[in-house]
C-alpha cells in the first residue's frame, strides 16, 4: 500500500532510473552545467561573478525550500527565517572563531545550517501540528514574530546596523576576491544539492512524498505524521540556513530586514516559476529570476512588477514551471524540428504581447511620476515623454495604437500556433 501512495509522486522525484541512452543524456548535460559553473570566473567580468554568486545561493535556498514544500507539500510562507538566522549565526561564527582552528573559513557555513535546524526544530514542532493554509499562515506569523523582535535584540541581530565580519584566510587562500568567494559558494551548492537529492533517494525522502499525497493514509500504516514533518521541516531548514551563511560570507554583514517577509515570497515565486514538480526545477527558477533582477533592476524601477507578471503568466500557461517545458519537450512524440517550429512560433507570438506590456508599463510610469506630473498645466496638452528613443505624446491616441497593435498581432500569432499544436496532436491520436 506504500508503495502505491508513494509511486503517485513520481514526476518530482522519479522511483526508475532511465537506462541506456536516456540515463546518459540527463548526466552529460548535468556534467556540461557543472563544468560551466567552474569556468564562469575566467568567462565573466566581476559584477557578472558577484550575480553568479547570488544565483547558486538562492538556487540552493529555493531547492531547501521545494523539499518542504514541493515534496513535503507543506507551504511555507515564512522560509526567509531560516535563511537569515542561518547568515547571523555564520557571522557570529566568524567574529568567535576568526575562520582558523578545526572550523576554518571555508566550514563556516556548517554554522548557518545548524542555526537554520534549530530554528526549524522549533518551528517546525509548532506549525506542522497543522497542514494547509493553516500551516502556511503558522509558518508565516512565526516569520512575523521574527522580524518584529530582531530590531530589539541588538545583542544577537545588530539592530538597525546589523552584524559584520570579515573572511580570514585558511588553506592558503585569502577569499578576498570574488572569484575565491565563486568556487567557495559553488562548492557548498553542489554538495549540498547532492545531499538533498539523496534525501529523495532515501526511505524518508520517499515518506516525504506520502505526506503530500495521503498524509492520513500513512496515519493509518502506523507512521508518525507529525514526527516525520517536523523532520522534513528541519532539513528544509538546515539548507536554507545553509543558504543564509552563504550570503552571509559573500556579504560579510547581514542585518534583520533578511527576515522580511519580501525574501520568503520571492523564493515561493522562485521554486514555483522554475517548477516544483522537478528536483532541479527551483533551482532553475531562482537562478533564471535572479538574473533578471539582476539585469532589468538598473535599468527600470518596475522590475517587481515585470516579476510579478511573469510568475502569473508561468502559473496561467505553464503550470509547471520552467522545467516542465524541457519535460515536455522530452516526453514529446513530434520531432525536435516540429517542436521548434512551434517553439518559435509561440516565443515570437509572446515576445510581441511582452513589447507591448513593457512599452505601456513604462510609459504610464514616467506619466504618473510626480516630476511629470509636475510639469502639467491646466488646459495644456500633455508634454511628450522620452522613451526608446523617441518622443512620444500619452495624450495622443496614435501612441497607443502601437501596444495595442502588438498585442493584437501577437495574441493572433499564440492563438493560430496554439491551434495548430492541437490539430497536429488530434491527428496523431486519431
Amino acid at each position: 500500500m506504500m508503495n502505491e501512495s508513494t509511486n503517485k509522486a513520481l514526476p518530482a522525484v522519479p522511483l526508475a532510473q532511465p537506462t541506456g541512452a536516456g540515463a546518459l543524456a540527463p548526466r552529460l548535460l548535468l556534467l556540461a552545467i557543472v563544468l560551466l559553473l567552474v569556468a564562469v570566473p575566467g568567462l565573466l567580468s566581476q559584477a557578472l561573478v558577484n550575480a553568479a554568486i547570488q544565483m547558486l545561493i538562492a538556487a540552493l535556498f529555493a531547492t531547501a525550500f521545494n523539499v518542504l514544500a514541493g515534496q513535503g507539500g507543506m507551504l511555507s510562507f515564512g522560509h526567509a527565517a531560516y535563511f537569515g538566522i542561518g547568515a547571523f549565526a555564520t557571522l557570529h561564527a566568524m567574529n568567535a572563531l576568526g575562520g582558523a582552528g578545526l572550523l576554518p573559513t571555508p566550514l563556516l557555513p556548517v554554522f548557518g545550517g545548524l542555526g537554520g535546524c534549530a530554528l526549524g526544530l522549533v518551528a517546525g514542532w509548532f506549525s506542522t501540528q497543522r497542514s494547509g493554509v493553516y500551516f502556511s499562515m503558522i509558518t508565516l506569523a512565526l516569520a512575523e514574530l521574527l522580524h518584529a523582535l530582531a530590531p530589539h535584540l541588538t545583542g544577537v541581530f545588530g539592530g538597525e546596523a546589523g552584524v559584520s565580519s570579515m573572511r580570514m584566510p585558511a588553506w592558503g587562500v585569502s577569499f578576498g576576491e570574488p572569484f575565491h568567494v565563486y568556487y567557495l559558494t559553488l562548492a557548498w551548492v553542489l554538495a549540498s544539492l547532492c545531499i538533498l537529492y539523496f534525501f529523495t533517494r532515501t526511505p524518508l525522502g520517499r515518506l516525504t512524498l506520502g505526506l503530500r499525497e495521503n498524509a492520513h493514509r500513512l496515519k493509518f500504516l502506523g507512521y508518525n505524521v507529525h514526527s516525520a514533518r517536523v523532520m522534513v521541516f528541519m532539513i528544509s531548514a538546515c539548507f536554507s540556513g545553509v543558504a543564509g551563511g552563504l550570503l552571509a560570507m559573500n556579504n560579510e554583514a547581514a542585518n534583520y530586514v533578511l527576515f522580511d517577509v519580501r525574501l520568503s515570497s520571492e523564493v515561493v515565486l522562485n521554486a514555483y516559476i522554475g517548477g516544483t514538480g522537478v528536483f532541479f526545477g527551483p533551482a532553475l527558477g531562482a537562478a533564471v529570476m535572479t538574473f533578471f533582477g539582476y539585469a532589468v533592476s538598473d535599468l527600470t524601477r518596475s522590475w517587481l512588477l515585470y516579476q510579478g507578471l511573469i510568475f502569473v503568466v508561468v502559473m496561467m500557461f505553464m503550470p509547471n514551471g520552467l522545467s516542465g517545458v524541457v519535460l515536455w519537450w522530452q516526453r514529446s512524440q513530434q520531432g525536435s524540428a516540429v517542436l521548434a517550429r512551434y517553439v518559435l512560433g509561440w516565443a515570437i507570438g509572446g515576445l510581441l504581447c511582452a513589447a507591448a506590456v513593457v512599452f505601456a508599463v513604462e510609459l504610464l510610469q514616467r506619466a504618473l511620476g510626480a516630476d511629470y506630473q509636475s510639469l502639467l498645466v491646466a488646459g495644456q496638452p500633455w508634454p511628450a515623454i522620452d522613451l526608446f528613443g523617441r518622443a512620444w505624446l500619452p495624450g495622443a491616441l496614435s501612441t497607443w495604437l502601437l501596444p495595442l497593435a502588438l498585442v493584437i498581432v501577437g495574441g493572433v500569432a499564440l492563438r493560430r500556433v496554439s491551434r495548430a499544436w492541437d490539430e497536429l496532436n488530434d491527428k496523431e491520436g486519431a
